[in-house]
């Protein structure tokens, strides 16, 4: 599955991306995205396609004493996206699992600095694969 991801991030030029009034925070997350990768063997990993911009991001967690002991990402998509991933799972690193589940999209794109309304769709899609994830951990 992997291998699905080993193309470029994006077809968009530097210039391209700066146009579109992204945040430092998001040019700083998909020019140097964090938790990027595997994990050997997660307690719990997911893939979803974005049903209208086609977007895909994977997230795969280990959990260790009721924590996430590590949080990987794949994205392939737009700056937003991939931006989206990397400060997810950020937010996600070393937290109880009862504080992940608390996490929100609002805070999600708060975290990112502001998000022109044409990539918001990001948030969504990090926050359906946060459910996901989740869903497939379990509670207690």
């Amino acid at each position: 599955m992997a291998q699905a991801f080993n193309y470029p991030i994006t077809r968009l030029k530097n210039h391209q991306i700066r146009k579109m009034s992204y945040s430092k925070q998001v040019l700083d997350h998909f020019e140097h995205p964090r938790n990027l990768g595997d994990i050997e063997k997660p307690d719990a990993m997911v893939k979803i396609e974005h049903p209208v911009c086609g977007d895909i991001m994977q997230l795969a967690v280990r959990v260790a004493g009721g924590c996430i002991a590590e949080v990987r990402f794949r994205a392939r998509g737009c700056v937003a996206s991939i931006a989206a991933g990397s400060c997810l799972t950020e937010m996600m690193q070393g937290k109880a699992l009862d504080d992940v589940r608390g996490i929100r999209r609002e805070q999600l794109a708060e975290a990112l600095g502001s998000l022109p309304n044409a990539s918001v769709h990001a948030t969504h899609l990090a926050m359906e694969v946060l459910a996901a994830v989740l869903a497939k951990l379990p509670r207690g």
